[in-house]
């Protein structure tokens, strides 16, 4: 096959989508691994000169190529899963993996860095330099013989066995169907029934098709009257891809494998446990800050807690003569109490929120607040439900992005932004590249040619990952490895994102971004009143849940031994945290994708850690507001300037103190969360 027809090797402009076929991916990956690895080996050639930029001009021009078509084959394997393209994601995974865990322990290529310059580097340069430096050390440049074997063995190892059990999580989610009665969908929204409907009859099946996917799952928990149906769900929800579910999806062998792997590795490169590697690039000093930091928040945040439980408790045997609430109650009992006392429901703050209006909401808080324009732009797709978006600064193309809003088969649930190419100053051709990014949601889709109806919290969910798409769109930086989220420490990565789900609970911008499906009505004020009455309905709840996997996280990655069944820990954390006892057949672990697929093993606790720098940014939003609620924009372009674009040039800390003037608190965060 000629390099001409295989889409994943044009890197001409955009990425040709809708021409990629699993066929392309092994002749892709050859042709790209033959050559990062010449490239690898003309510039750790003893005559080659230690400068940046040259190095720059064959690695990094190479390297980025390699990343951006393995890129699109995990997007594509992430969004438009098929068996032969997993077949082929699965054969080249090894392949790709070994290349980059070679490259990231070449010792000539760390001790020609080593030897570079900094005083002849841009401060830019600099800090990438500084990064790959302590990232040699970290991909184990420094081990030698047997130790540098079996690491890069490991990391093979653990390649496949994440991806194993992201598979297995995703298999045993759509392995589960539940064809209900009529009956059975009592207090169940109509949307929800009415898809569940069309899903049955797309089978040829009578009923009512109820999977685990979230649009289906979450509302039959929390309007579904059917005590039995929701247990019926839990069950299979809370028991998917382990032991207590179909073995051919059960994780458990997997995790205590990736556990074992992690320790070992930790150990190869002088750490006592994985929980320290994971904290040497992040904000965090060590795991005993983490855990100090988590079990202070856990405090404030429990007596919270344990009022919302009364409440709860009170109100279901009163109300509803549920005496004893099981697991499958309490989203339905929240749910009730929280229409009582707000007298809303989701389903009604739902009607206003279509997706095209809350889009161009979106679009209009980003332009005004950031000094930018949003325009419709034109580009090959993997799916006809995906848009493409250009944004403008006077004229000037600044960054792109795919929007892929939908939930469908194939695509991995969830929500996330990834980078399709970054900013760089290109060494090979002297232009300027400008960054391109992925916003990826999992909304349901709209019912007799309505627009798709989203709730307040998938409005969040929208917000959130624009959040982290401006972070790698608006960046200034020309140096690829320190350009919009690159280089950005993991646990401060979640700043932009969260910052951006503020302005969901701002009147101002609200009004703006509401419309009802039928009367076109915007969101009435009073309804928005209650919204806000209720927006800290069960915070503390919400903490100690997130805290819980926070602390398992980092006490599985730092005192647990990973050759002992890991239950325990999970249910001592409970004991330790939580106020609402999960039963002993939940397995929240065996679908944990985050630490055991995703990049936050020992680094879970990143998203509150993030809040409270979030919380604090935005504090200084609410300190300078208009009389009309709306943002200001000179705190708009302070902190588009101090952390947006700024990207990962420099440390975290020092960008948030460029724009707050000191370093972060927690007090905005439990004042914004009703815990002050």
């Amino acid at each position: 096959m000629g390099t001409m027809s295989n889409p994943l090797l044009d890197f001409n402009d955009l990425p040709l989508w809708d021409q990629v076929r699993p066929e392309h991916v092994a002749p892709a990956v050859d042709e790209l691994l033959g050559e990062a690895d010449r490239a690898l080996a003309t510039v750790t050639a003893p005559e080659f000169p230690a400068d940046w930029n040259a190095i720059a001009k064959v690695l990094d021009v190479a390297t980025e190529r390699l990343g951006r078509a393995w890129g699109m084959v995990g997007h594509l394997n992430a969004v438009a899963d098929t068996p032969e393209l997993r077949a082929a994601y699965n054969e080249a995974l090894p392949r790709v993996t070994e290349f980059w865990t070679r490259l990231g322990a070449d010792e000539k290529l760390y001790a020609k860095y080593k030897a570079v310059d900094p005083s002849k580097l841009t401060p830019e340069q600099r800090q990438a330099l500084k990064n790959a430096l302590r990232n040699f050390v970290l991909s184990g440049a420094e081990l030698t013989g047997a130790a540098k074997d079996r690491f890069a063995a490991i990391q093979e190892r653990q390649a496949e066995l994440s991806q194993k059990f992201s598979e297995n999580a995703l298999d045993a989610t759509d392995a589960f169907s539940y064809y209900a009665s009529e009956e059975e969908l009592d207090g169940v929204p109509p949307d929800v029934v009415q898809a569940a409907r069309a899903a049955a009859e797309a089978e040829g099946k009578p009923g009512y098709k109820l999977t685990l996917k979230m649009p289906s799952y979450l509302p039959v928990m929390q309007f579904g009257r059917n005590r039995g149906l929701r247990e019926r769900l839990y069950r299979a929800y809370v028991t998917r891809a382990s032991d207590q579910g179909d073995p051919r999806f059960d994780n458990t062998p997997l995790v205590r494998e990736i556990l074992a792997l992690r320790q070992e590795e930790a150990k190869l490169l002088g750490y006592e446990n994985f929980a320290e590697v994971s904290v040497v690039p992040k904000m965090a000093d060590s795991p005993a800050q983490v855990k100090q930091f988590l079990r202070d928040l856990a405090n404030r945040a429990r007596p919270y807690a344990l009022k919302d439980v009364e409440d709860m408790r009170r109100f279901a045997a009163e109300k509803l003569g549920l005496e004893d609430p099981q697991a499958w109650d309490w989203s339905y009992v929240a749910e009730k109490l929280k229409e009582e006392r707000y007298s809303f429901s989701e389903q009604e703050v739902k009607q206003y929120f279509t997706a095209p209006k809350v889009l161009a909401g979106l679009f209009k808080i980003v332009e005004s607040l950031f000094e930018v324009a949003i325009r419709k732009d034109y580009a090959p797709v993997w799916n006809p439900g995906v848009e493409f978006y250009r944004i403008e600064r006077g004229g000037e193309l600044v960054g792109q992005f795919y929007l892929d809003p939908a939930a469908r088969t194939g695509k991995r649930g969830g929500a996330w932004m990834d980078d399709v190419r970054a900013r760089w100053l290109r060494p090979d051709t002297g232009q300027l590249q400008t960054p391109i990014a992925h916003l990826v949601c999992n909304f349901a889709d709209g019912v007799d040619g309505k627009p798709p109806l989203l709730t307040h919290d998938d409005v969040i969910t929208l917000f959130h990952e624009s959040g982290h798409g401006l972070h790698h769109m608006l960046t200034r930086v020309n140096e690829r490895d320190v350009s919009g989220i690159s280089g950005v420490e993991w646990d401060a990565v979640e700043l932009p994102s969260q910052f951006m789900e503020n302005f969901c609970w701002e009147w101002g911008v609200l009004k703006h971004m509401t419309a009802h499906v039928e009367t076109g009505e915007p969101l009435p004020r009073e309804l928005f009143d209650k919204m806000v009455a209720g927006r800290n309905f069960q915070s503390g709840l919400a903490t100690l849940r997130q805290i819980e996997f926070a602390l398992f996280d980092m006490l599985l990655h730092s005192e647990h031994d990973p050759a002992a069944d890991f239950m325990p820990l999970l249910q001592q954390v409970r004991s330790e945290v939580s106020v609402l006892q999960p039963p002993s057949f939940n397995r929240m672990a065996h679908t944990f994708s985050h630490i055991f697929a995703g990049g936050y093993a020992a680094g879970y606790y990143s998203y509150k850690w993030a809040e409270v720098l979030s919380a604090d940014a935005y504090a200084a939003f609410e300190e300078t507001a208009g009389d009309d609620g709306m943002p200001s924009v000179q705190t708009g372009r302070k902190y588009r300037q101090a952390i947006l674009e700024a990207g990962g040039s420099r440390p975290a800390m020092e960008s948030f103190k460029a724009f707050r003037g000191r370093e972060p608190t927690l007090d905005a965060l439990l004042r914004h969360q009703g815990m002050a």
